[in-house]
């Protein structure tokens, strides 16, 4: 099962890389391909995680720099359970 890799890494939203890497790790859990296209999907998918790393943490930044500008706004506790 051949993943298509249909845009470069770096121009995907978080919920393509996801999808993506989702799909290359249920591929790689038939275990049906070749040696080499199992290396390929695993770089593939190191490349996706990456990504989805990256884009979580620009995200939580800029969450962070909204709490900095609008400090009036209460701070949302952890639901108690």
């Amino acid at each position: 099962m051949t993943i298509p890799a249909t845009k470069p890494v770096e121009e995907l939203s978080y919920e393509e890389a996801f999808a993506e890497l989702e799909s290359i790790v249920a591929a790689l859990e038939n275990s049906q391909q070749a040696l080499e296209e199992s290396l390929a999907l695993f770089e593939r998918g190191q490349l996706l995680a990456r990504r989805c790393g990256e884009l979580l943490d620009s995200a939580e930044l800029r969450v962070q720099q909204v709490n900095v500008r609008l400090p009036g706004l209460p701070e949302q506790d952890a639901p108690e359970g």
